[in-house]
């Protein structure tokens, strides 16, 4: 082939591998990008501008000087140009740390320590050794119940420990009359009941530990009893049945028996009646108290009716379920789990004077007439100083 019809000699082709960012409009015969090149180019920060060459003027070899960086900001090294297809550099291998590098572990052992003194005090180790005492104890079935079920040490580290909160910071209970409760020797605390849920009962239980350290033996309803879970931590708590077998041996064992007389009948009555107390049945608690020669201590409960303002009920799904009634109040069921929560009223328990029954003869427990008119009594005590704490008490949470 004539030398004057050969093509003319091609320059090397210079790779630029991907990923890279070459000139714009690489490829395309011309010094302007394509839209293509414009959306994939990234934009640099602070740039200037390439400056525009003549139409005229051929596509110049890329330049493989480092750009001059802008005034004021380090220039980057250059990078190398590959010339062709290679072998990949490896890349440096990455190193994961560790939540505890760099940390001594006396700072770990240290920060245990401040967070066992802030939760358990500064006598946090004897604390701790008694918690874990109580939980080897209670795995190897270490502990004692009395012949109804009750758990002593469970109620006391257990049930009295999670009940305190609530007592002193959401119903800030205030106690009165505790010079009224024997310090030993069997007694009858007989309350009015209240608040749609029992929670009166529980309130009383830890005030009497609280303040008068004597553990309070609730007698409570059949349906208590029937209940999986409630059943078992009410007899472990101290409950028993409401029978006055029941009643008797414990009062005559030495214990403090409590009782709430309304029943049913008295936490779910409607809120239009509240503070008013229903029927006291018949009188089955005076005549153990006869039987036994102890004393009957009344007790006044302020604040009950408020935590759950009963203002409905469901009778025929009651029926359908076997419940006395299904509550409605203004937050239960509408908000779901949220109605659930108590209304933080302020709370005051009175134990009024003991009224005394050794004066009695056992056998008088058989007399009607005497059984009325000791219920009676005890019923119009109570009342009447519901009626004053009301008056004393003033706003519901105040």
């Amino acid at each position: 082939m004539p030398e004057e019809a050969r093509p003319p000699a091609r320059q090397d082709a210079v790779v630029i591998p991907i990923g890279t960012g070459g000139r714009p409009g690489r490829g395309s015969g011309s010094a302007r990008p394509s839209s293509a090149a414009r959306n994939l180019a990234p934009k640099p920060r602070n740039a200037r501008p390439p400056a525009k060459k003549a139409a005229t003027q051929p596509a110049a070899e890329p330049d493989t000087q480092p750009a001059a960086e802008p005034a004021g900001e380090p220039a980057a090294p250059a990078a190398s140009t590959p010339t062709g297809p290679g072998p990949t550099p490896p890349r440096p291998p990455v190193t994961a740390t560790g939540p505890t590098d760099g940390i001594p572990v006396g700072d770990w052992l240290s920060a245990l320590q401040d967070a066992a003194v802030e939760v358990f005090g500064d006598d946090w180790e004897r604390r701790l050794a008694e918690l874990m005492a109580f939980v080897r104890r209670r795995l190897e079935g270490d502990y004692e119940i009395d012949d109804y079920g009750f758990d002593r040490e469970l109620t006391e580290r257990f049930f009295m420990t999670a009940l305190r909160p609530v007592a002193e910071k959401w119903f800030r209970l205030e106690v009165r009359g505790l010079e009224n409760i024997p310090a030993e020797g069997g007694a009858l605390v007989v309350s009015n009941h209240s608040g749609t849920v029992p929670v009166d009962g529980l309130m009383t239980m830890l005030a009497v530990h609280d303040h008068a350290h004597r553990f309070l033996r609730p007698l409570g309803a059949d349906l208590v009893f029937k209940l999986p879970l409630v059943s078992s931590l009410a007899r472990k708590s101290g409950a028993t049945l409401a029978c006055i077998e029941d009643a008797e041996r414990m009062l005559s064992g030495g214990e403090l028996v409590g009782v709430w007389p309304e029943g049913f009948k008295g936490i779910g009555k409607p809120f239009s009646e509240r503070y008013k107390l229903q029927r006291f049945g018949r009188g089955g608690f005076v005549s153990a108290a006869l039987r036994t020669g102890v004393p009957i201590i009344p007790l006044s409960v302020v604040g009950a009716e408020e935590i759950y303002p009963l203002v409905g009920n469901v009778p025929s799904l009651a029926r359908l379920l076997g419940v006395p009634y299904i509550p409605i109040t203004p937050f239960f069921p509408w908000l779901g789990p949220l109605g659930l929560v108590p209304l933080p009223s302020k709370w005051i328990l009175e134990f009024g004077e003991p009224i005394r029954t050794d004066s009695y003869d056992a056998t008088e427990a058989e007399d009607p007439m005497l059984v009325f008119n000791v219920t009676d009594q005890v019923r119009e005590t109570i009342q009447h100083t519901l009626f004053d704490l009301l008056r004393e008490r003033g706003g519901v949470f105040g």
